[in-house]
């Protein structure tokens, strides 16, 4: 595989495009899942930007494993669905998520960097609940602000499960990305259409 090739692979395999960090994780089950180990995962976690660059994650075992792919379980509830108080799965991942939520997030702060700039650092080793909460703390944002929920949009894409916040003017965006699920569409119409042609 020529290097191109492998890095367009690496960047499609951890995706950061569909405008909420609570959403980008529910991104690493497609088009597998990415979070079968624990490097992947810490690689998630920095690309991210739960954490700054450089930040340590030594502490990243196979239980922080379980914890980001619990929370992930219950954030695909809350954002394929419309809120239901009477669904039993919906009120058990919100019942989840408001728990992981109520740890405090990695605390940040101002720092020097080698070449005498401030960058953002963490006060210490960020642990497993505390970035669980960012990311419970983000999906609770977004269900409770209606005009961001009102932009949750499943990707039109074939087979595709990946869900997104559609920003764009005029809110017509139909694709998780357009380089991914677009072009492909593209190709298809494109063989559809020569395909009646020869017809």
């Amino acid at each position: 595989m020529a290097l191109g090739t492998a890095a367009a692979t690496a960047s499609y395999e951890l995706r950061f495009d569909s405008g909420r960090i609570c959403l980008d994780l529910l991104a690493t089950t497609h088009p597998e899942e990415r979070l079968d180990a624990v490097e992947p995962l810490r690689a998630w976690i920095s690309g991210s930007g739960l954490v700054p660059a450089g930040t340590s994650l030594v502490a990243a075992d196979t239980s922080w494993l379980v914890g980001f792919r619990e929370l992930r379980g219950h954030i695909g509830q809350l954002v394929r669905g419309e809120p239901s108080r009477d669904s039993r799965p919906f009120g058990i991942a919100l019942a989840g998520v408001n728990e992981l939520a109520r740890v405090a997030p990695p605390a940040p702060r101002a720092a020097w960097d080698d070449g005498g700039s401030l960058v953002r650092a963490l006060d210490g080793a960020p642990s497993c609940a505390a970035l669980l909460a960012a990311v419970a703390r983000d999906a609770v944002e977004l269900i409770t602000d209606p005009v961001a929920r009102a932009s949750i949009r499943q990707c039109e894409g074939d087979n595709c499960p990946i869900v997104y916040l559609d920003t764009s003017r005029g809110r017509r965006r139909r694709w998780c990305s357009s380089e991914t699920c677009g072009n492909r569409e593209r190709v298809a119409r494109h063989r559809r259409r020569a395909a009646l042609a020869r017809a």
